[in-house]
C-alpha cells in the first residue's frame, strides 16, 4: 500500500456511516491536525469513497487544507468496505490507558507548560486522571518536630520535584533572590501570620513566628516580605493575601506602601466557626485580591465567580492554626497562574501552597522562617507526592532527605491504612 494525495474535492463520504462526529470533536481533530499536521491518512476505496476517516475529512476542511493523504484499499470487497467502516471505530474502542503512566505522561506535559486541551481529554477529565496520581490526601498535614529536633537548618534550600523552599526571612531580599534564581513568579499567593498570637495545640505547642507584633512593626514585616515578593513578580501577576479581619487596616496599608492595588476582598466562608471571646463568632475570613501593574493581568475562569469562597475547614488543623483547605489554595491558582507557572508563598507555613501547586501542575516557590515547619513542608509533601526532596546547604551539599537523621520518606506513593505505623516518627493527622 502507498500514500497518495488526493484533492479534498475528489472525496466522497460513505453514504451510509453509523458513526457520527459532533461538531466539538471536529474542532479537536482540527487543532490537532494545526498542532502535529495531518498524521493519519484516509482510507479511501478506487473511486474516492471514504472508508475510514470521515472525522479527518470534516476537519481538513475546516482547517482549510485542499489535498489530504490517502491509502487506497482497492482490495477489499464492498461487503467488506461496509464492515470496516464500523470495525475502524470499534476495534479502537477495546483499547485502554495504564492510567498511572498516562497520569505521570500528563502531568509532565503540564510542568512543560504544554496545552492539553490538544489531546482532546476535558478538562475534568484531565485533573481527575492527574489528582488521581498523587499519593497521601492533601490536606493531610505531619507533626511539627518538638523545639530543637528539626532537621532543617535556617539557609537550607529544599528542592522538591519542582518545587522548592527555603528557610529563611522573607523580610531579606538575600532570601528572595536565592529562592528564586533568576525566575520571576507568576502569582504571589501568601497567607502571613495574622498577629493575634495564634498558638498550635500539638504536644509542643508550636507558635507562629511573628505572630504578636505591634502594630507598626507587624505592618513592617508586611512592607518587607511582600515588598520583596512584588519586586520577583512579573508585571500582571495576580496576587492574594489572606488576613485577619481585624488586622485589615495594616495590611491594606502595607499594599498600599509598596504599590498593589487592592482590586476585590474575597471572603472564605467556613463550614465552622472558631470559639472565641467575642459576641460574634468568627467564621470567615477576608483575602486581598488584586495584581501588580504594568501588563494585563491574568484571569483563567469565567465571570460566573463570586467573592464568596464557600470550602470547609480542614478537619485537623492543629499543626498550623490559621492553614487553609488545599482546595480553596487550588482553586485560586487555577483561577490566576498559567500551566507550569510559579507561585510564590513568602510565609510557607504548613506548605499547603506547594501541595496545591503540585496538584494543580505548577511550581511551587515557598519561604518559611521556622525549620520546624519546613520540615513539617518537607514532609508533607514527600508524604504526598512520594518523592525525596534534595537539601541544598548554603554551601552548595546536597543531600536526600531519606539520608538525614530522623527523617523517613515514604517508600511508595499513597498514605495507604496502617502506613503511619511504619512512620512512628511522623503523626500523620489532617
Amino acid at each position: 500500500m502507498q500514500i497518495i494525495t488526493r484533492p479534498l474535492t475528489s472525496l466522497t463520504p460513505a453514504a451510509v456511516n453509523p458513526r457520527t462526529h459532533p461538531a466539538a470533536q471536529v474542532a479537536l481533530i482540527a487543532a490537532s491536525i494545526r498542532e502535529f499536521g495531518f498524521t493519519n491518512p484516509l482510507l479511501i476505496d478506487p473511486d474516492g469513497g471514504i472508508i475510514a476517516g470521515h472525522g479527518r475529512f470534516a476537519a481538513a476542511e475546516q482547517v482549510g487544507m485542499t489535498e489530504v493523504p490517502c491509502i487506497v484499499l482497492d482490495h477489499l470487497t464492498v461487503t467488506q468496505r461496509r464492515a470496516l467502516v464500523i470495525a475502524d471505530n470499534q476495534i479502537a474502542l477495546g483499547a485502554g490507558w495504564d492510567e498511572g503512566l498516562l497520569a505521570s505522561e500528563l502531568k509532565e506535559l503540564r510542568m512543560e507548560d504544554y496545552d492539553l486541551a490538544l489531546l482532546g481529554f476535558d478538562e475534568h477529565a484531565l485533573e481527575t486522571l492527574i489528582s488521581g496520581l498523587e499519593g497521601g490526601e492533601p490536606d493531610e498535614v505531619p507533626a511539627a518536630p518538638a523545639l530543637g529536633e528539626a532537621i532543617t537548618r535556617p539557609g537550607d534550600l529544599w528542592l522538591l520535584g519542582h518545587h522548592r523552599l527555603l528557610c529563611g526571612d522573607s523580610t531579606a531580599p538575600e532570601t528572595m533572590r536565592r529562592l528564586m534564581d533568576g525566575a520571576q513568579a507568576d502569582l504571589l499567593l501568601t497567607d502571613p501570620p495574622y498577629n493575634v498570637g495564634y498558638e498550635g495545640r500539638t504536644e509542643s505547642r508550636l507558635t507562629i513566628a511573628n505572630d504578636d507584633l505591634g502594630d507598626d512593626a507587624y505592618r513592617r514585616l508586611l512592607v518587607a516580605a511582600l515588598g520583596n515578593a512584588v519586586g520577583v513578580l512579573r508585571p500582571g501577576g495576580g496576587y492574594y493575601v489572606w488576613h485577619a479581619d481585624s488586622k485589615g487596616l495594616a495590611v491594606r496599608s502595607a499594599c498600599a506602601a509598596i504599590g498593589l492595588t487592592v482590586r476585590q476582598c474575597l471572603i472564605w466562608t467556613k463550614n465552622t466557626f472558631v470559639l472565641g471571646r467575642q459576641d460574634y463568632q468568627w467564621q470567615h475570613e477576608p483575602c486581598l485580591y488584586g495584581w501588580a501593574d504594568g501588563a494585563a493581568h491574568t484571569w483563567l475562569s469565567d465571570r460566573s465567580q463570586t467573592t464568596v469562597l464557600a470550602y470547609d475547614k480542614p478537619s485537623r488543623s492543629a499543626e498550623h492554626p490559621t492553614m487553609k483547605p488545599v482546595e480553596l489554595i487550588a482553586y485560586q491558582i487555577t483561577n490566576s497562574c498559567p500551566t507550569g507557572g510559579i507561585v510564590l508563598d513568602p510565609f510557607g507555613g504548613s506548605g499547603t501552597t506547594m501541595i496545591a501547586a503540585q496538584q494543580t501542575g505548577r511550581r511551587g516557590y515557598l519561604v518559611e522562617l521556622d525549620p520546624r515547619y519546613a520540615d513539617v513542608i518537607v514532609r508533607r509533601y514527600a508524604a504526598y507526592a512520594a518523592t525525596d526532596p534534595i537539601r541544598v546547604a548554603p554551601d552548595g551539599t546536597e543531600t536526600p532527605w531519606s539520608s538525614l537523621e530522623g527523617a523517613t520518606a515514604p517508600s511508595k506513593a499513597g498514605v495507604a491504612p496502617g502506613f503511619a505505623a511504619a512512620l512512628p516518627d511522623v503523626d500523620w493527622r489532617l
